[in-house]
């Protein structure tokens, strides 16, 4: 097994502090992670308050049952599956949710996962090993029109259709089976990059993001935090790419607008009615954490309060 770095949680004290945590408050952690935003909750719970813990990784649920703390709780579930899990744990009115989006890092540090090509490892990418389709699979059987459209569009890789045309030919001569054997395709059909970073890095991101259905995990999860949110309750999401912050800032935007339905006109209670209240504006990582954490510099948290609403509205 590879050597893992500490992990290091980014917006720690930031997305307590928005969390405006109350003693006897129950409060649901959907990305566990290793624990850092947990650990940091929970010292400020009182005796009566209550922190249930979620993540679709087996080996971040592994880490949470290692808290041996009565008001502690933890589920192997994705936060898409935030309302049942809730439910589950008798926690459907909570003062709190906080979702830290994306990869975690020792996700990317633990080389044999498949998430980064610093290692040679098994073309995996999958946060819960023990189903869906690896990344191998996927670029196995996709054609050259899907594999472009998924790098493109998750990766924003202007080189898409090449990189996909790459694919396709080389898993005809053999099997595309490791992460080295991806990165070496990937330079070979992008031949200018921005300084300092690899060729491979937007293919990769494109893959997990796929791999994992991080988007469409995070479009569902989001009303259903809102949802189990009492009023008066806060909604922390922290992102690091511009495709989930842009989810996380339209939905909180339409939640917290009094947009008028199309067809008019309606009875004065019939008016739809802001359900979430924004928080001050974006937070972004300090500079010294940055320098600390090169991870933290595309971080972007945004806070909204739950406001005494009717129920969410689901995208379209």
């Amino acid at each position: 097994m590879s050597m893992v770095p500490a992990h290091r949680t980014v917006l720690l004290q930031e997305a307590v502090k928005a969390l405006a945590i109350k003693s006897s408050g129950i409060y649901v952690d959907g990305t566990f992670g290793r624990g850092g935003h947990a650990r940091a909750i929970l010292e400020r719970l009182g005796p009566d308050g209550r922190l249930l813990a979620l993540d679709r990784d087996p080996q971040a649920i592994a880490a949470a049952r290692e808290i041996a703390d009565r008001r502690f709780s933890a589920l192997h579930r994705p936060f898409a599956e935030l309302a049942a899990a809730a439910r589950e744990s008798g926690c459907t009115a909570v003062d709190g949710v906080l979702l830290d989006v994306g990869v975690s890092s020792p996700q990317i540090d633990e080389g044999e996962r498949g998430f980064s090509f610093r290692f040679d490892a098994p073309l995996d990418m999958r946060m819960d090993p023990t189903q869906g389709e690896t990344a191998a699979s996927f670029l196995a059987t996709a054609d050259v029109q899907k594999i472009t459209e998924v790098i493109r569009n998750y990766g924003e890789e202007r080189f898409a259709f090449q990189i996909a045309k790459k694919i396709v030919a080389a898993r005809s001569e053999r099997p595309l089976a490791t992460t080295h054997q991806l990165a070496a395709l990937v330079r070979e059909a992008v031949r200018t990059r921005e300084p300092g970073q690899d060729p491979a890095t937007r293919t990769f991101q494109a893959l997990r993001i796929h791999v994992n259905q991080e988007l469409e995990q995070l479009a569902l999860a989001l009303p259903q935090a809102v949802d189990v949110l009492k009023t008066g309750g806060r909604l922390v999401v922290i992102s690091f790419h511009s495709l989930e912050d842009r989810i996380v800032k339209h939905f909180m935007r339409e939640q917290s607008s009094d947009m008028l339905p199309e067809h008019l006109p309606l009875r004065s209670a019939e008016l739809p009615l802001p359900r979430l209240r924004l928080v001050g504006k974006p937070v972004k990582a300090g500079d010294e954490e940055v320098a600390a954490n090169p991870r933290a510099r595309s971080a972007v948290m945004r806070v909204a309060e739950r406001l005494d609403g009717g129920p969410a509205r689901r995208a379209a």
